[in-house]
């Protein structure tokens, strides 16, 4: 069986330090003449003969000495990084990075990221609120937290939140101007505050009816990138803007807005947290996605 330079270099190391090929072996685990084979074989590889045998005792030749006097620190490194995984492979530490919308960052993480930040102080977190659809592995991501429907189907998705609402809205002032519609159909006929998507596409608003869910491309004079801003444009009057529920919760409350169209805005699932497949899941990842996940439920 083919061995590794690695592997025949360890193998040597051992029993330079045993200076015995059987006490070598039963501290690798082997057998003495698989290990002698395989010294063998890295001497064949250099083309120098690195130990002396004899019946008796087995020491270093001049250049096995010398070989062994420079490879020695590489193997004294190796060790002491594998002893630092085995310190650190079940402690989350280190920098956690998440692509995420605003709306997520706002209400999943931000209110909850103390409480994390107590639990796991050797975790240092990176959010990255991005309007697009970052590809995570390019950029260097963890993972990421979208709607559902926007993820890659080669991810691994899990919902964490609730159902999410889209409602249509606008100011006690416009409807005095305007008559409030009374379908999806009539917004055509309305200033609708249209977002641009980082794409460059602008988003149509989108309705369900019957279990089948459509899109209404509306008209307007006032064009945005930023839900927010919509959002002040439709309590200045401006128009009307669709929104997610519970980001105009409070307008709604305080009759800065009303709504329309509730009969064709059915909720859909909301957030996932996603992330690659992987077949070691980092500790860092692993608690952050059970933590959220948890926390989100209760």
């Amino acid at each position: 069986m083919a061995v590794s330079p690695l592997s025949a270099v360890v193998a040597f190391a051992h029993v330079a330090h045993h200076a015995s090929f059987t006490r070598a072996a039963a501290e690798l685990a082997v057998s003495p003449s698989a290990l002698s084979q395989t010294v063998r074989g890295l001497e064949a590889q250099l083309g120098v003969r690195l130990l002396s045998r004899t019946t008796r005792r087995v020491g270093l030749t001049e250049h096995g000495a010398r070989f062994l006097q420079q490879v020695a620190p590489g193997l004294r490194l190796i060790e002491a990084a594998f002893d630092d995984l085995d310190r650190v492979r079940d402690r989350p530490a280190g920098r956690l990075r998440i692509n995420l919308s605003r709306i997520a960052a706002q209400q999943l993480v931000m209110p909850r990221l103390p409480a994390f930040a107590a639990r796991y102080p050797e975790v240092e977190v990176e959010l990255f609120v991005d309007p697009s659809l970052a590809d995570l592995v390019a950029g260097g991501f963890d993972a990421g937290i979208r709607l559902g429907e926007s993820l890659a189907k080669d991810m691994i998705a899990l919902p964490i939140g609730p159902m999410q609402r889209q409602v249509v809205v606008g100011s006690p002032a416009y409807f005095r101007r305007h008559p409030p519609p009374r379908a999806p159909g009539d917004l055509v006929h309305h200033d609708c505050i249209r977002h641009r998507l980082s794409s460059g596409r602008l988003m149509a608003y989108e309705f369900t009816r019957a279990g089948r869910d459509f899109e209404v491309e509306v008209g307007g004079r006032l064009i945005v990138n930023d839900s927010s801003l919509a959002r002040d444009a439709a309590r200045a009057g401006l128009g009307l803007t669709q929104q997610f529920e519970s980001e105009v919760a409070a307008d709604l409350a305080a009759g800065s807005l009303q709504r329309v169209l509730d009969d064709d805005l059915a909720p859909f699932p909301g957030f996932f947290i996603y992330y690659p497949a992987r077949e070691h899941m980092a500790p860092k990842l692993r608690v952050f996605v059970d933590f959220l996940r948890e926390q989100v439920a209760g």
